[in-house]
């Protein structure tokens, strides 16, 4: 039997304002469309904000449905669109901010496992990484330099 090490490296800001500004406005992009997401039945609001390559800046909150299965998280609703709108527009940095109308979030809150496994799907089309800072409503702030310190062992089309 042989073991193997996973290591994830991760950078923790105390605050907001320990960002680069381009950062600062992007989660400040993803604050504003976290406070349209429909999610009348968890009352928990994400929002999503992608800086392209191109500049372009994407946005996307969750959407729920009453057959639950049916919502889409930010994320996915984001880079989807991005997808969608430019297809060969690589993803240089995602914002993400979370928030509960039933209590104040102050954890930073990182991508669900659904999002996670899309992230890592464009940042295998694109070959390159995707930044991603997370927080909730306040406070704290985390980086991963890439996904793959969200999830290490990604399934991809290499398996197929």
């Amino acid at each position: 039997m042989k073991e193997i090490e996973i290591k994830s490296v991760l950078q923790v800001f105390d605050s907001f304002d320990e960002l680069q500004p381009d950062i600062q406005e992007l989660m400040r992009q993803s604050i504003s469309i976290r406070d349209k997401a429909y999610a009348p039945y968890s009352e928990f609001l994400v929002g999503a904000a992608l800086l392209l390559e191109n500049g372009e800046i994407v946005l996307g909150n969750n959407q729920e449905n009453a057959c639950y299965p049916s919502g889409l998280c930010a994320e996915r609703t984001a880079i989807y669109h991005a997808g969608a709108n430019f297809p060969e527009v690589s993803i240089l940095k995602m914002a993400l901010s979370a928030k509960s109308l039933k209590y104040q979030l102050l954890t930073p809150t990182p991508p669900c496992g659904a999002c996670r496994q899309a992230i890592a799907e464009y940042e295998v089309k694109q070959k390159q990484p995707i930044e991603i800072y997370f927080m909730g409503e306040t406070g704290k702030v985390v980086k991963s330099s890439s996904l793959s310190n969200l999830l290490p062992l990604i399934f991809d089309n290499s398996y197929l």
